[in-house]
Formats: C-alpha cells, structure tokens, sequence
C-alpha cells in the first residue's frame, strides 16, 4: 500500500510524463513555500517557476519518460533511483545557442529526493547525470579552451 508521501510523488512523475504534460498538475503537488532544486546545475525553482523544468524536458523530448528503478520511503522522504529518458526531438537552448535536434535517444541517470510535509512536495532535489545527458546531446567538453583560458589566468 502506497503512503501518502508516495502516492504525491508518483503522482509528480505521472504528471511530468511525455504523454500527459500536465505542468501545472506538477506544480499544485507543491506547498505554498516548496522548491525544486537541480542541485547538478545549482538551480533553484519557486513559485510559478516550479513547472519550469518539466516543461522544458517536454520541449526537449517531448516523449520524456521516466523509468523509475528503485522506489525508496522513509516516512515523508521519498529516494527514487531513475532514468529519463526519450528522444530529443525539440531544440536545446543554450547560453552559446540553439543545438538543433539530432534525434537521439536519451537515457539520463538520475536520483531524485523528495521531501513531504502534509501532504505536499515541501522540498525536490533532483541530481540528474548532466554530463551523460550532454554527452547524449551530441555536446562535448572543450578541454583545449578551458586549457587557454587556465593559462591567460596565470599570465
């Protein structure tokens, strides 16, 4: 039998799922004060923001799946091993540019904390595997200007 803590967290996947994209379903699982933090990119979203980052995987892949592998309850914390995955058919905006979809598929490790209080999300971190998403993205490191910018830094 699910908890409560358990039954509105899945009820946050279910709503961030490709196939329903239900981004202000997402948001009214939050309390009043609650936050969503992406803790690889040290972001942090509140308020109207809350659904910022589900809609933009839904633009990124709009068939966003999230395969939940190991479900963890402890009370009103909620630990969940996952994987996202899906197509990355929508653009990518960054700060250099848009990287134009290529069609490849995403499989994205990820582990989620969830931290509930009365029934609502008072707290989500999630830690998504930035570099293996970036790498899926076609996006790689470029050692060689962060080489040339260390050594201008010593000059």
């Amino acid at each position: 039998m699910n908890t409560n803590a358990e039954t509105v967290v899945r009820a946050a996947y279910r709503a961030a799922e490709g196939s329903v994209l239900d981004v202000q379903g997402f948001m009214d699982l939050f309390a009043e004060d609650g936050v969503f933090n992406n803790v690889v990119a040290g972001e942090s979203y509140r308020g109207e923001h809350l659904g910022d980052p589900v809609a933009f995987m839904g633009a990124l892949a709009p068939d966003v799946h999230r395969e939940l592998h190991r479900f963890h309850v402890m009370g009103d914390v909620v630990a969940v091993e996952l994987t996202i995955q899906g197509t990355f058919t929508g653009p990518f905006e960054t700060p250099a540019g848009t990287i134009r979809p290529t069609g490849a598929a995403l499989n994205i490790p990820t582990v989620d904390f969830w931290y509930v209080e009365d029934g609502r999300i008072k707290e989500f971190n999630c830690y998504v595997g930035l570099s293996v998403m970036l790498a899926q993205l076609g996006v790689q490191p470029d050692f060689a200007s962060a080489v040339t910018a260390s050594a201008a830094v010593r000059r």
